[in-house]
Formats: C-alpha cells, sequence, structure tokens
C-alpha cells in the first residue's frame, strides 16, 4: 500500500478539528482578518489621496488578509504563522501612521475623503486588533488541524 494511501473500509478522521476549541479559535481568526481587511480598506480608500507610496502595499494586505481568510476557513493552518508574522508588521506600521493622520487636521492641508481624525482612529484601532489576530493566530496554530487518523466507516468517537 502506498503512502497516503486509505485502506479500504477506512476513512481519515481529523479529531483535532471537531473539538469546540478548534472551531472557536479558527472562526476567530477568520473574522479578525476580516475585520482588519476592512479596516486597512476603509483607511486606504478614505486616505487614497494622502498615502504616498504604501497604496500597494495597503492594497496588497487587503487582498492577502481575504485569501487567507478563506484558507483558514478551510482548515489550512499553514498560513497562520504568515498572518502573526504579517500582522507584527501591519501592527508596527500602523502604531507609526496613526499620529501622522492626527496631525494632517489642521486648517491649511487638504483633507483625505474620510476625516483625518477618523484614518486616525482607525489606524490607532488597527494594532490592538493585529495583537489579538497574532495570539489567536499562534494558538490556533497549537491545535494540530493537520493531524490525521484512519477509523472504520461510520464509526463514531463517544465523547
Amino acid at each position: 500500500m502506498e503512502a497516503g494511501a486509505i485502506r479500504p473500509g477506512y476513512e481519515l478522521w481529523r479529531p483535532n478539528r471537531e473539538k469546540a476549541e478548534s472551531k472557536s479559535a479558527r472562526a476567530l481568526v477568520v473574522f479578525l482578518l476580516l475585520v482588519s481587511a476592512a479596516l486597512a480598506l476603509v483607511v486606504t480608500v478614505g486616505g487614497w489621496e494622502r498615502l504616498e507610496g504604501g497604496k500597494i502595499f495597503a492594497v496588497a494586505y487587503v487582498v492577502l488578509y481575504l485569501l487567507f481568510a478563506y484558507l483558514v476557513s478551510r482548515w489550512n493552518r499553514g498560513v497562520l504563522p504568515v498572518v502573526a508574522a504579517l500582522a507584527l508588521i501591519l501592527a508596527i506600521f500602523a502604531a507609526i501612521a496613526a499620529p501622522a493622520w492626527f496631525d494632517r487636521a489642521k486648517d491649511g492641508l487638504d483633507s483625505p475623503a474620510l476625516p483625518e481624525e477618523v484614518l486616525g482612529l482607525l489606524t490607532l484601532l488597527m494594532v490592538p486588533v493585529q495583537v489579538i489576530l497574532i495570539a489567536v493566530a499562534m494558538v490556533a496554530f497549537n491545535q494540530n488541524w493537520h493531524v490525521e487518523e484512519e477509523r472504520p466507516i461510520g464509526d463514531e468517537i463517544k465523547d
């Protein structure tokens, strides 16, 4: 029998995916990725005229976070360390960029599509969201979603 083949009369079972903790962690990671993508999209669109050189990176973050939300929703744990790393980078950039939005709220400066105070607040809000995303992604990574076992077809686990 070749490696990875399932014996006749057996099915693959992923016991760690059935745990409530795993389902909750997966749902929370997906939710935080979607919230992060939404915040980044609003800040990007709202401050488009004033983003200097960061437009491609902002759009890339939105696209990557949406892609990672899709992958995590399909139990792909391999992207979770990448999510944590990107969230750390975004948290640093957001913490540095937020005061600059508040500094722009002065007379004589052209305003972006959204008020500077709103953009600053949303950018500042990204920092704790990213920190929580890092923590939850690492907890989810350690839940071993990838573990597979063979069990006879129709055999149910009893709690």
